[in-house]
């Protein structure tokens, strides 16, 4: 019995421990700006990483420079909210830098040993899975990419395709100009079209053409943020940004107490958040079922 004691006070000892290793150090968040998700993600990372926070604000600084600053307060660490803050502190070498809320952030890096992050897109394989939920007959699905930019996504949609038996009727694209002629040839080959977060693919006009390409030819585009729901797509397999925000403090604390997963890698999102636009689904003649609309967010 009192060997038992001894190493259970042993365990909470070496669990002080490592959080009071943590617990006074310094973290500078970086963000664009206040938006809701930006600050959501914040949320999350305090509600996991008790450290002491000091935010830089992109669009307050009038213009100084990022990097120089964060040098001047020499922080343990650094939370970059957002692509503008990845851009602008990726050149910091000596503090380990962990990335939030990036939209396709392996295009703007370059192998730096110091940056891990949390990508902003849940696995490919667990999104064709959801969409399957919603669409179980689906056989053939059609995806544009631009290879520099979101190749890495679309190996791993074909890889994912391939294990459920799905259809993926890809093509790369050099140039957006190119993106409505690429769908529309994909015209009767393809039952859905899914969109990946490329700025070479998604501009605001080859958007509207994809939404009026849907209609036409009754075909749901999955899309990855909700905005695009809100507009026309049949649905959206987005991110939580509260929990990404968990994810990073979870990263944090390790990193903060001496662990080395420093490796210029980053995790999958691990929480999907889906939308789904019921009157698009009416409108395409698509019946969802009653218990995959209560897992989702629902705009009529």
């Amino acid at each position: 019995m009192i060997r038992k004691l001894s190493i259970l006070v042993i365990l909470i000892f070496l669990t002080l421990c490592q959080d009071l290793a943590w617990a006074g150090q310094e973290v500078v968040v970086v963000q664009s700006s206040r938006v809701q998700p930006y600050e959501d993600a914040i949320e999350g990372f305090k509600n996991v990483c008790d450290t002491q926070i000091k935010r830089l604000i992109i669009s307050e600084l009038q213009g100084a420079d990022v990097a120089r600053q964060i040098n001047m307060i020499s922080p343990d660490m650094v939370l970059a909210i957002g692509m503008d803050a990845l851009l602008k502190i990726k050149r910091i070498k000596d503090i380990p830098v962990i990335y939030v809320m990036v939209l396709n952030p392996l295009s703007i890096l370059s192998g730096e040993k110091n940056i891990v992050g949390v990508g902003m897109h849940i696995s490919q394989e667990e999104q064709l899975a959801t969409l399957l939920s919603v669409m179980p007959e689906l056989k053939a699905i059609g995806l544009l990419y631009d290879k520099d930019r979101t190749g890495h996504l679309a190996k791993e949609s074909k890889d994912a395709a391939g294990k459920f038996a799905i259809e993926l009727v890809d093509k790369q694209v050099y140039n957006s100009k190119d993106v409505p002629q690429l769908i529309q040839d994909m015209e009767g080959k393809i039952d859905a079209f899914w969109m990946l977060p490329d700025l070479t693919v998604i501009t605001p006009e080859t958007v509207e053409f994809m939404l009026l390409f849907s209609l036409e030819n009754k075909i749901p585009i999955i899309a990855f943020s909700e905005k695009y729901v809100e507009i026309g797509a049949l649905m959206s397999i987005g991110v939580d940004a509260f929990d990404m925000g968990s994810q990073a403090g979870e990263m944090a604390k390790k990193i903060l107490s001496g662990s080395n997963i420093l490796n210029g890698k980053q995790v999958d999102a691990r929480k999907a958040i889906i939308t789904i636009n019921l009157n698009v689904a009416k409108k395409l003649g698509i019946s969802i079922e009653e218990k995959v609309i209560r897992k989702a967010r629902v705009i009529n």
